[in-house]
């Protein structure tokens, strides 16, 4: 060899350090730790959903009852049957005061929308003779006008079928699409 050649470098290639495997399996223990989690929620959330409650009598009723039967049942739009105005003088409380009212019922179907329509001069009978009959000051709260919705669709049940009173009759619902006492 010549005296002024220098030796040649050895070039010395490291190992990747060992601390990447462990993080990989670090990352997979956390990933099963985080699904065994996820999991266990679920469970019990599926769980309590489908919980069974104990009444007061002893029986045993499943908490979610209504909900499977809505489920399982088509969901059905409701039906409503709107009525033309009434326009009725109320009891004089201070001089002449009168009530325009427009109203729609939600009927259980189309049925019994088609009877109501078939019902309708005597329906508007019995509704305007129950209006006539009102004070102003009895319609202005909230809970006057709750009440007379509920006293009108007993009128329509009564009619429709005879000793069905309340919601469980033909017409569910009164609605007032229109209220105004002059």
């Amino acid at each position: 060899m010549a005296k002024d050649a220098k030796p040649e470098a050895e070039v010395v290639v490291a190992a990747p350090p060992k601390k990447s495997k462990k993080l990989m399996i670090i990352i997979a223990a956390a990933l099963v730790l985080v699904l065994l989690i996820g999991g266990a929620a679920a469970f019990f959330l599926m769980k309590s959903h489908n919980a069974q409650v104990v009444g007061e009598d002893g029986e045993v009723a499943a908490e979610t009852a209504k909900s499977d039967k809505k489920k399982g049942a088509k969901e059905v739009a409701p039906v409503y049957v709107a009525l033309d105005a009434f326009t009725v003088n109320l009891v004089p409380e201070t001089g002449d005061q009168f009530l325009q009212l427009i109203i729609s019922a939600e009927v259980a179907d189309m049925r019994v929308g088609d009877r109501l329509k078939m019902y309708t001069p005597k329906l508007r009978n019995n509704v305007m003779m129950l209006l006539s009959g009102k004070k102003a000051s009895e319609l202005i709260t909230k809970e006057g006008k709750e009440t007379l919705a509920n006293e009108v669709r007993d009128q329509m049940n009564e009619i429709l079928e005879p000793g069905v009173k309340g919601d469980e009759g033909p017409v569910k619902e009164v609605l007032f699409t229109s209220f105004i006492i002059q």
